[in-house]
C-alpha cells in the first residue's frame, strides 16, 4: 500500500558560512543526506555542507509531511538545534 512506508522528517544544519537550517522528509535518510551533500538535493541546499541535526520516523507519508509542515514553521525549536549542535 503506498504511503504506509516509513517515512522521516529531518532537520539539517550548516554552519558555513552562518548558521542555517533546512528541514525535509524523505523514505531513505541516509540516501537522502548524501543527496544534499552533493549538491542534488533541495536548490537552496546546495554549496553547502549539511549535518543532520534531528530527525523523527513516521509510520505514513501524510503523517511526515504533516510534521515538516509544522516544523518548517517552528523557527525557535531550528534555531535552538542549531545552536546546540553547531555550537
Amino acid at each position: 500500500m503506498i504511503g504506509s512506508m516509513d517515512c522521516f522528517v529531518y532537520v539539517l544544519g550548516s554552519a558555513s558560512p552562518r548558521r542555517l537550517t533546512y528541514v525535509g522528509w524523505t523514505n531513505d535518510l541516509d540516501k537522502r543526506i548524501a543527496r544534499h551533500n552533493a549538491g542534488t538535493g533541495a536548490r537552496s541546499t546546495r554549496g553547502r555542507v549539511w549535518t543532520l541535526l534531528y530527525s523523527e520516523k513516521h509510520a505514513t507519508r501524510s503523517a511526515a509531511m504533516s510534521r515538516e509542515w509544522y516544523l518548517k514553521r517552528d523557527r525557535i525549536f531550528r534555531k535552538k538545534l542549531a545552536a546546540e549542535k553547531l555550537g
